[in-house]
Parts: structure tokens; sequence; C-alpha cells
């Protein structure tokens, strides 16, 4: 299997739900719009944890996927699907249904209720995924704080091309820089080494990623486009200049309660989309809060 090589900007999307706590659909084609004349960003990453999708049910998360792929299709570039849960079987069903709804590659979460013992056997439990679609670039999804698997991604990558075929890369959703670095300088240079750390991502471009998936780039992605144009250019100066004002504003959201829920009202601030509110067991955020922080953004880095 050849596949171009995933780079670049990656935005994990928010699910956009009613105010009785349903799926909204309706609101995906503009959701893709806005990402791509307003931030500059042509990647998705859908139903991951930005997405809430361990708190949406299997068939809410296909619906995801299928208007994520018929309205990107012709201006995205790449809809990554996250596919991982608890139950192997309940992967497999997304994982199938990925390639029916034509998205461009997979990743998977560790299952995080009965946690794997260790690497080789996280390693079976993705090769059990990634089996069911052959075809489809599969990239494994590091997030240790949120699933308390707190093995080394870079134990986990070990032999893993030998059992996945199909295996293109990481989504390092960590602040490890020692275990990033192990798994980019021990592994093929032809896989896709992605961060997800938004608020030190220069020094994951300094360890050698390959690009981001973050929250953050729903709405602060053509900043970070400039980073990524800066660092191209040789400008260190510039992409730190730019770094650090973006630590600014999210060091202000977490002074005041950064969280999901204000992310994503955040969102629903700066780009007018109506996502609507998180899902149970989450509570909605102080609207003011998030609206203290988006007039942040806009003082330090203009309107996005």
């Amino acid at each position: 299997m050849t596949c171009k090589k995933l780079t670049g900007l990656v935005a994990a999307t928010f699910t956009p739900l009613t105010s009785q706590g349903e799926v909204n659909l309706s609101v995906i084609g503009q959701y893709v719009d806005y990402l791509v004349l307003k931030q500059g960003v042509r990647k998705v990453f859908v139903n991951g944890t930005t997405g809430e999708s361990v708190s949406l049910s299997v068939e809410e998360r296909k619906q995801l996927v299928e208007e994520w792929c018929q309205k990107g299709k012709g201006k995205l570039e790449e809809v990554i699907v996250h596919v991982g849960c608890s139950s192997l079987k309940d992967c497999q069903e997304l994982a199938r249904h990925a390639v029916k709804a034509g998205a461009d590659g997979i990743a998977v979460i560790s299952p995080s209720f009965f946690k794997p013992p260790n690497a080789a056997a996280l390693r079976m439990f993705l090769q059990e995924v990634a089996a069911v679609a052959p075809a489809l670039p599969f990239y494994y999804y590091h997030i240790p704080s949120m699933t308390g698997v707190h093995l080394l991604a870079s134990d986990v990558l070990e032999g893993i091309d030998e059992m996945i075929p199909s295996f293109r890369g990481l989504k390092f959703s960590g602040s490890d820089l020692l275990d990033f670095g192990q798994c980019i300088s021990c592994n093929p240079g032809h896989w896709t080494y992605l961060y997800g750390m938004d608020e030190q991502l220069l020094a994951a471009l300094a360890m050698g990623a390959d690009g981001a998936v973050g929250s953050t780039y729903n709405y602060m992605g053509s900043t970070v486009n400039r980073v990524l144009a800066a660092l191209d250019k040789g400008d260190l100066a510039q992409a730190r200049t730019l770094q650090f004002q973006m630590q600014e504003i999210i060091l202000f959201a977490m002074k005041n309660g950064f969280s999901l829920a204000m992310n994503k009202q955040m969102m629903c601030e700066l780009s007018g989309l109506a996502l609507g509110p998180p899902r149970l067991p989450l509570l909605p955020c102080d609207v003011a809060k998030a609206q203290a922080v988006a007039q942040k953004l806009h003082s330090a880095l203009g309107h996005q």
C-alpha cells in the first residue's frame, strides 16, 4: 500500500450537538467551509477526544464520519477517523465503516477501562482493528492523560509494522518529548509523526514532528500555519514569537478553567458556528469566561 505522507495541520473536530444533546449534522458543511476558508486547515481528525467520541454511540459516530466525508469532498485533503473504543468489535465495525464512507485513514487509542498490561497486548489489539481495514493508513493515537495507559509510545511502536502492514504513524498527545523523540529516531522516516499538545508544538517540530493534530487549530489554525511557514523559511525567531503568543492565550484559558466545554464554546464564539453544549457527563462552561478567552485571543492575534 502506498499513500501520501500526512503532514501539516490537522484540526481535531468538535461534534455539533443540539441544545437537547443530539448530534447536529446540519452544521458540518459550514464547519468545513470555516476551516478551509478562514483557517486554511484542510485536514481533519474526526471523532477523537475533542469530538467526545467516547460519549457517542457507534451509530452516531458513523453518521458523523459520513457527513464529514461527504461535505469535505473536494474541499478537505484528508479525513482521518478515530475508531477507538473499549470494545474490539465496535472498533472493527467503525473501521470497516470508515472504508465504506471514504475516509483517508483511521486511528485508534488504547482501551482504557480494561487496560492492556503491556505494549505487546496493545499491539495485538491494534492489529485486530487494522486487519479489517487493510487498505486504509493506520495510526496509533497515544493519549495517556485520558486513557490512563502509561506505556511508552516508543515501546508500542516496536515491531508494529511487521504486525500491521498498513501502519503509517503516530498521533502523540503527551508531554514526554523524550518518548516522542525516540519514536522518531528509532523508526522509519516514511511514517508520520503528529504532535497533539498545541502549547508546545514548536518543541515537537524541532524534534522532527511532521505536523500536528489539535483542538485549538479549529480557531487558531491560521496562526499555526504561520508557525509552520516561518520554520520552513528558517525564521525560528518568528516561529517562536507566534508559539509564545499561543501559549499566552492557552495559559490564560487554563487559569480560567480551560476544558473541553470551554474549548467548544470558544469555537462557537470565534467561528459563529452553533456547535451546542458538550454531552453529559460534561457540563456547559461559563460563557462569560469563554468570551473573555476569545477576547484575549483577538487582542493577541487579531481576528482569525
